[in-house]
């Protein structure tokens, strides 16, 4: 992962400009499958977001499309970075990336945010659900993005594909994932609602204010997609289907005296200040459960064929079992 800080630099003065001083360029710890870096001049701080190097699948790791995506929101009441410039040229750091601009503030990757009040904790879920209301609230086509993926017929296409990764990666037989490919098919939602569908919505790809209780930024734009607002909706509120040791959930936890939401709540407040009549169901929590017992179960195969990045991938692969069992409790036949 070592970038050329020259050639870079050479990039950024002529894309960017005005930037003094050598840069000083830092990794960003995490999981993040595009690779991140902080790139700090003596008066400029910058991110820069690449593609990792490698044979990569044809729509994996579309770093273009997060830059196409953040550009178009730029000017909506969505918060995020600012979008600077992209390079599709391999010549400078190995991999086409993008620039964006640095946002101050904080991201925490436990859904309970340790080291805030009760108060803070429920402005903050507050600000979430109003920050995806806004940003499924804004017309693909308005801010150009009318053919950032397909309209209608996503879930009919979600769950065809997470069946077929099932059927790739799995390491056991389970029959809770096989009732759900049974029981999804024919249980899909009749609306055929569009919008811009970040994909990856949740606590851990927000930051807040440095000290208020708003979101300032919704990053990893990854799987951004056109898609139904409610498959982000339901993809947030996994959190009350997760304890604590299962990717710091909410599960078992006085909501209360923390000053969290229950789900109920927070579904109200989205819809609060959503634009579309859409409510959530049993079918998308069904739905969202069973495409995360899937991705943990790739994880796991990953791990019994020895190439898991994660050192505890056969620990957090366990987990396909535990949410398959979780989605497939909500289903009645």
């Amino acid at each position: 992962m070592d970038i050329d800080a020259l050639r870079l630099h050479g990039f950024l003065e002529g894309a960017i400009g005005g930037l003094s001083g050598r840069p000083l360029i830092e990794r960003i710890a995490g999981g993040q499958s595009n690779p991140t870096f902080f790139v700090s001049y003596d008066a400029r701080r910058l991110v820069v977001r690449k593609q990792p190097p490698g044979d990569l699948l044809p729509s994996a790791h579309a770093v273009d499309r997060e830059y196409r995506v953040l550009s178009a929101l730029a000017a909506t009441a969505v918060p995020v970075p600012r979008a600077l410039a992209f390079c599709a040229d391999r010549g400078v750091i190995g991999t086409p990336f993008y620039v964006m601009e640095r946002v101050d503030g904080r991201v925490f990757h436990d859904c309970a945010l340790p080291g805030v009040t009760p108060a803070e904790r429920t402005l903050m879920y507050a600000s979430m659900a109003d920050t995806l209301a806004a940003l499924h609230n804004v017309d693909p086509a308005s801010v150009g993005l009318a053919d950032f993926g397909r309209a209608g017929g996503f879930f009919a296409r979600q769950v065809a594909r997470w069946t077929r990764q099932w059927q790739a990666s799995r390491t056991r037989e389970d029959a809770d994932i096989d009732r759900l490919i049974a029981w999804l098919p024919v249980h899909l939602p009749e609306d055929e609602i569009t919008a811009i569908s970040h994909g990856d919505y949740r606590i851990g790809n927000l930051m807040f204010h440095p000290s208020e209780p708003r979101v300032v930024a919704v990053l990893d734009w990854e799987l951004s997609t056109l898609g139904h607002p409610l498959a982000d909706l339901a993809h947030t509120c996994m959190a009350w289907h997760s304890a604590p040791d299962e990717y710091r959930g909410l599960v078992g936890l006085d909501l209360a005296a923390l000053g969290l939401p229950t789900q109920a709540e927070y579904e109200q407040r989205y819809y609060a200040a959503a634009d579309s009549a859409a409510r959530l169901g049993t079918f998308h929590m069904a739905f969202a459960l069973f495409r995360w017992s899937v991705i943990f179960e790739g994880i796991a195969a990953r791990a019994k064929a020895g190439n898991a990045a994660a050192d505890n991938a056969e620990e957090v692969g366990r987990l396909s079992a535990v949410f398959a069992r979780r989605a497939a409790d909500l289903i009645v036949e």
